[in-house]
């Protein structure tokens, strides 16, 4: 019932962005990596970043990044193949989920709601013009979504980290 339950929201979370239209660069970005997000993603609280990979390799990259930084990968949900798996077809499609318990529990302890978003999931996804993109939700999105307050450094420290794989997922 669980996985299916977290199934359900990644195909939402995964229907969410679709599509890229708005290409916004910050001074922040390293010269290879360009941030995007669109207006609907924006509303839905995600940031997405173009990837310089094919999805299996910015997974598999992505992965590695976790885990060395002493996070834990709890799932990969890879579903194209699970799609192939039905006999329906899906561009490449996975959602990674992972976290620290050392960085989550406070955010729990603050507003215990936020867990129903945790552990964090990175969806990497390739768009009809075989462009592969990496969606996370933004913690200032569940901040507000959960109206978490006092816990300002353990939104920035989550936020900090989130950008940090991210980034180097998706950079050449």
């Amino acid at each position: 019932m669980i996985k299916i339950i977290s199934i359900a929201a990644l195909a939402l979370t995964m229907a969410s962005c679709a599509s890229v239209e708005n290409i916004l660069n910050s001074p922040s970005d390293t010269p290879s990596v360009t941030k995007t997000m669109t207006a609907t993603n924006a509303e839905k609280g995600l940031i997405t970043m173009q990837s310089h990979h094919s999805v299996q390799e910015t997974a598999d990259k992505l992965a590695a990044i976790i885990e060395s930084k002493g996070m834990k990968v709890f799932a990969r949900v890879d579903h194209q193949k699970n799609a192939q798996g039905v006999d329906l077809t899906l561009r490449p499609t996975q959602v990674i989920m992972f976290g620290n318990p050392k960085a989550g529990t406070p955010l729990m302890n603050c507003e215990q709601s936020v867990a129903i978003d945790l552990p964090q999931k990175i969806l990497i996804s390739e768009d009809a013009d075989k462009k592969v993109w990496l969606s996370y939700n933004d913690p200032q999105y569940l901040k507000t979504r959960h109206n978490i307050k006092g816990c300002d450094t353990v939104i920035d420290n989550i936020s900090k980290a989130l950008n940090g794989v991210s980034t180097a997922a998706v950079a050449k």
